[in-house]
């Protein structure tokens, strides 16, 4: 498992003494977004609970030290109402993320990232959970010629994103005055974290050019993408958390920020730039045909919310790590390539394994 970077590693000190300000339970906690998100947590005075299958491992080792803190190794869809008690709020991350992802197995991706949450949903509301926050993204809006926003039409083109759209639908449904319920679409998350990810844009570009000098680009390049730190989808969770109810429930609110909508070929030569590294292009894959552009202006103004991290702060943040060792490429940083290999290992498992041993 590569190592975690110091740079995502500004928590992880012993509880203190006073009561948390409330309990916040993260579905997928232990992920690219959610081990981040459990730090600010923390370090804002939560107790968090993290309920995860952790296909990536331990990834918030650094974290234990803080009494604050409860691990739960458990799967949204057989988890039970006992989790839930005693819970504030509920971010739901749990997912096959992305959406080459998606369509390795799109009967479980539909299990898991509709039908899982929106189980997560009811049993957050059976339990008295007040707030339930849902994980969505921009990827519902497929492809789009003109800037759209969180009233306009959306148009999934993969099972993940058809997945988020009927997540989206069922927990909005469940909202009340007892239970308020948000739904966030993100725009493409980068930037360094402890469950490090290099099948994301941002990242991925970085890391070929730390390994060949050349900018890994999905052709043809011209299309258009929202991209957003993820520290800086993190404080928008814990913004809505901390929002009046009135403000955000019942709510779908876009992640990013308006001038980080960019199209991939300039994105690329900017990385380049970014790390001090002359551009060259390394193009694959067929022409992409998600492309959208996105308004965040309602988030912005109800929240008054603002990113606070550019593409250029996060391809140094990684470059810097790789460099220095901080942050390897190993096998869990590609989601689709890990899932494949958990899929091989269990069905060679079966095979050998007898009464629960290998030799």
């Amino acid at each position: 498992m590569p190592s975690r970077p110091a740079s995502a590693r500004r928590s992880g000190k012993p509880g203190r003494a006073h009561p948390p300000r409330g309990h916040v339970l993260i579905t997928g906690g232990g992920g690219y977004i959610g081990s981040i998100l459990t730090e600010l947590l923390l370090t804002r005075g939560y107790a968090v609970t993290i309920l995860d299958r952790w296909f990536f491992g331990d990834t918030v080792a650094d974290l234990r030290a803080d009494s604050r803190l409860r691990l739960v190794r458990e799967d949204v869809r057989s988890c039970r109402k006992q989790h839930f008690l005693g819970v504030d709020a509920v971010f739901d991350l749990a997912a096959l993320s992305n959406d080459p992802a998606g369509e390795l197995d799109p009967e479980k991706t539909i299990a898991i990232n509709y039908q899982g949450r929106a189980r997560v949903c009811r049993l957050a509301r059976a339990a008295g959970v007040r707030r339930y926050i849902l994980a969505s993204s921009c990827s519902i809006y497929g492809f789009q010629d003109d800037v759209v926003d969180e009233t306009s039409p959306i148009n999934p083109l993969t099972t993940y994103a058809r997945a988020n759209g009927l997540a989206e639908e069922a927990a909005l449904k469940l909202a009340g005055a007892r239970f308020t319920v948000t739904a966030l679409r993100q725009a493409t998350v980068y930037g360094l974290s402890r469950r490090m990810r290099f099948d994301l844009a941002i990242n991925g570009m970085t890391l070929s050019v730390f390994k060949q000098g050349a900018v890994k680009i999905l052709r043809d390049g011209t299309q258009w993408r929202p991209m957003v730190h993820v520290r800086d989808t993190s404080r928008a969770f814990i913004a809505v958390l901390e929002a009046d109810p009135g403000v955000v429930n019942g709510e779908i609110f876009n992640v990013g920020s308006d001038d980080q909508n960019l199209q991939i070929l300039p994105l690329a030569r900017r990385v380049s730039a970014a790390v001090g590294v002359p551009f060259r292009e390394d193009w694959y894959g067929d022409p992409d045909h998600r492309s959208y552009q996105v308004s965040f202006k309602k988030f912005a103004q109800r929240l008054g919310y603002r990113t606070e991290h550019t593409p250029e702060d996060g391809a140094r943040e990684i470059f810097q790590a790789l460099t220095t060792g901080e942050t390897t490429d190993g096998p869990t940083t590609r989601t689709v390539d890990w899932y494949k290999n958990l899929a091989h290992w269990h069905g060679v498992l079966k095979e050998i394994v007898l009464r629960d041993a290998v030799l």
